[in-house]
């Protein structure tokens, strides 16, 4: 059977209809070649999703977004999900609007609930949520940053103005000067580092025999610390205690009058008797040497001895001066 050109060309116009439609739908985010889910989600914002942007779970592209609308007169806004997988999943699962990366757009990733045993079918609604973005975080993080960052400034602009006021001429002239006296002792204390440093280069062998003496001494120290830490002081402690407790119970005696210091100290009569001897004793003395013919008879002519004469109390006196 000849086909005729009438035939050919009706279908190729066909053919090429039929191309356009599926080539349309495929813009538009429509496999009409394919077996695929529809499933709606609403949001209240949905952050610049665009259509044809991809659906994903655990990070695999499952599908894209086929229409977004306003619902109805409340704002809120209904996506279109065309999902390829045959990955079962719960209605309640979650599909979040996010932002993979800073170039890429946004997207929308469905987080299932497998605690939830009911699988979704083909034209239900899902929750939605919106994550905040890489740049929503980064700017929430360089808001209070900023601010810092301003406030700082002001600061630092408090700061130099006020350093301004501060360092006017004359400070600056005696800063300056101050610098200038700073160089001069730190040049005069080099100088005296210098002699300190030659000093100590040509007193060396003193120095080197000071610590030697002064090791000796250390050791020498130490021997006597030994021979001190070898003595029996509690021996010596104690009978340092016998020999106070004997001077003690001597000095109770003569407070109480015993022996013969304690007479002496609490007797009167006895004292008195005492210092009259030795006076009687002295006036004896004294006469011994002014007559001493009186007690040694040495005459070789028979001469009688003057009778005994007891000096006065003024002779004994004037004796006494004398002496």
């Amino acid at each position: 059977m000849k086909i005729t050109r009438e035939i050919k060309t009706a279908i190729l116009v066909i053919a090429s209809i039929l191309l356009f439609i599926w080539g349309y739908s495929f813009l538009k985010g429509k496999d009409l070649l394919s077996n695929y889910k529809t499933f709606y989600v609403q949001y209240d914002n949905v952050e610049g999703l665009q259509n044809s942007a991809p659906i994903t779970i655990n990070g695999l592209t499952v599908g894209k977004i086929t229409k977004i609308s306003f619902l109805n007169d409340s704002g809120k806004i209904q996506v279109e999900l065309q999902i390829k997988s045959d990955f079962p999943f719960s209605k309640s699962s979650v599909a979040s609007i996010y932002e993979p990366g800073l170039i890429g757009g946004k997207q929308i990733m469905i987080t299932p609930n497998f605690e939830d045993k009911s699988v979704a079918a083909s034209g239900d609604i899902l929750k939605g949520d919106v994550k905040p973005g890489l740049t929503s975080l980064v700017a929430e993080r360089l808001t209070p940053l900023q601010e810092k960052v301003e406030k700082m400034v002001v600061s630092a602009d408090a700061l130099l103005k006020n350093v301004n006021s501060v360092l006017d001429s004359k400070t600056k002239e005696n800063l300056k000067s101050s610098i200038a006296n700073l160089d001069a002792t730190l040049a005069e204390f080099k100088v005296t580092a210098a002699t300190a440093n030659q000093m100590l280069a040509e007193n060396k062998n003193k120095i080197n025999n000071t610590m030697t003496n002064m090791d000796k001494a250390s050791a020498n120290f130490s021997k006597v610390s030994d021979s001190l830490a070898k003595i029996n002081i509690g021996k010596t402690v104690k009978s340092l205690e016998k020999t106070l407790a004997s001077v003690d119970k001597i000095m109770d005696d003569v407070q109480s009058g015993k022996g013969t210091l304690g007479k002496l100290a609490k007797d009167e009569t006895l004292y008195n008797n005492f210092a009259k001897t030795s006076k009687e004793l002295e006036l004896l003395l004294q006469d011994l040497r002014l007559n001493p013919t009186r007690y040694v008879n040495v005459s070789l002519f028979g001469k009688k001895n003057k009778p005994y004469k007891a000096p006065t109390e003024a002779e004994a006196a004037g004796t006494a001066v004398k002496k």
